[in-house]
């Protein structure tokens, strides 16, 4: 047995930012009071600065691992989660069990919300940071403490195109073209001059582009067959996310009758929720976002995906880095990951207040090297602490 777990702690943490995610304001959008605007496009409430939780576990031995999750709404929810039910159940435990850790931990709420949500989210954070002390420990990077090797490169896509016309994104994604990134995805929530009119441009633009459109679960399944109709000679790569994320008959309908290939996955914590589609829903791309699944159930999906035939491009969002640098690590391990997102208006700005190798460039991911996850967080972030 490895050194056990000593203390475990989680804060929160704020960064601002100019333009808020996914771009600026669009008609009826304003910011209320605690700092949140609703986007019309999918009535889905977003922050206007980049939050999350993170996780700092200290193991007997002194090894330090670090884990992160969303905080973008309520981020005290998901700390009250960590310090009331979890922590005390990690603290003790060898870090080296922390796939066992993880189902111990949801059998706790199987029947109470268990699946998702913001105790879906505690269990990826405190995932995370088990798997970064177990690594470190061993003094191997994750992707080889998994059974993978750092020597795949990731592709990435660029995740959203934060300007204001169509012109403006165009330009935006030509200029990511030039860089050498091949995939591009935009949001349909904030697409005001028609999602299907954006797409045509971007083609007209990029005709050799893998173009990716998130629809941000807005559209009834007919809706949705007969936007994907309208897309299909723009020959996009993906359409993401069509439907709501419980309608899973929905989403049966819509991968079976709209005659492109569909991705979804974004939201699942475990792979119970992915069995639930995937038994239905012929996905062409499966979307793990290891904030929401920690590492142990992103393998897990990544796993059934690719034996129903999916191939996994994985989601991140929101975060300092964290939580990044271990969606990197777990996807290496794929050997065949066609894409990783990359959200350049958070990742770029956000990894100052990382200590870390991990960067993206001319189209792919520079994996974190050194033991663990390859991050560790700087100083700076602690002038962002919200819960001090």
């Amino acid at each position: 047995m490895a050194a056990p777990i000593r203390s475990i702690e989680a804060f929160a943490v704020s960064l601002p930012r100019d333009v808020p995610y996914l771009g600026p304001l669009g008609p009826g959008e304003s910011v209320n009071r605690n700092g949140y605007v609703v986007r019309r496009g999918n009535r889905t409430i977003y922050p206007t600065t980049d939050r999350s939780v993170i996780v700092r576990m200290t193991a007997a031995d002194g090894v330090v691992g670090w884990g992160e999750t969303y905080g973008i709404v309520a981020p005290q929810a998901v700390l009250a989660i960590m310090r009331d039910v979890l922590v005390p159940f990690v603290e003790g435990r060898d870090a080296q069990d922390a796939a066992k850790i993880h189902d111990e931990l949801y059998d706790l709420q199987r029947v109470r919300g268990a699946s998702g949500g913001f105790y879906g989210d505690a269990l990826a954070a405190l995932d995370i940071a088990l798997w970064d002390v177990a690594s470190r420990q061993a003094g191997l990077p994750l992707c080889e403490a998994l059974g993978g090797s750092a020597s795949h490169a990731i592709p990435a896509y660029v995740s959203g195109l934060p300007r204001k016309t169509v012109p403006e994104r165009v330009e935006l994604a030509q200029a990511f073209a030039r860089r050498g990134f091949r995939g591009i995805k935009y949001a349909a929530v904030v697409s005001q001059e028609g999602v299907v009119e954006e797409m045509r441009a971007l083609r007209a633009a990029l005709p050799d582009a893998d173009l990716m459109v998130d629809l941000h679960w807005r559209y009834e399944p007919a809706a949705a067959i007969a936007l994907a109709r309208e897309l299909a000679p723009s020959r996009p790569y993906f359409i993401e996310a069509p439907v709501a994320s419980e309608d899973v008959d929905g989403l049966t309908q819509v991968t079976r009758h709209a005659g492109l290939p569909v991705a979804a996955g974004e939201e699942w914590h475990n792979v119970h929720e992915a069995r639930l589609r995937l038994a239905h829903a012929p996905l062409a791309f499966v979307q793990p976002e290891i904030a929401h699944t920690g590492v142990s159930q992103f393998v897990a999906i990544a796993a059934l995906a690719r034996a129903r035939g999916c191939a996994v491009v994985p989601h991140a969002t929101i975060g300092v880095g964290i939580f990044m640098a271990a969606s990197l690590h777990a996807s290496v391990t794929l050997g065949d990951c066609p894409y990783h997102e990359y959200q350049h208006s958070v990742f770029d700005r956000n990894l100052e207040h990382m200590d870390t190798t991990m960067g993206c460039e001319d189209g792919h991911y520079r994996l974190p090297s050194g033991p663990g996850l390859g991050v560790v967080p700087r100083g700076s972030l602690a002038r962002f602490r919200t819960d001090a």
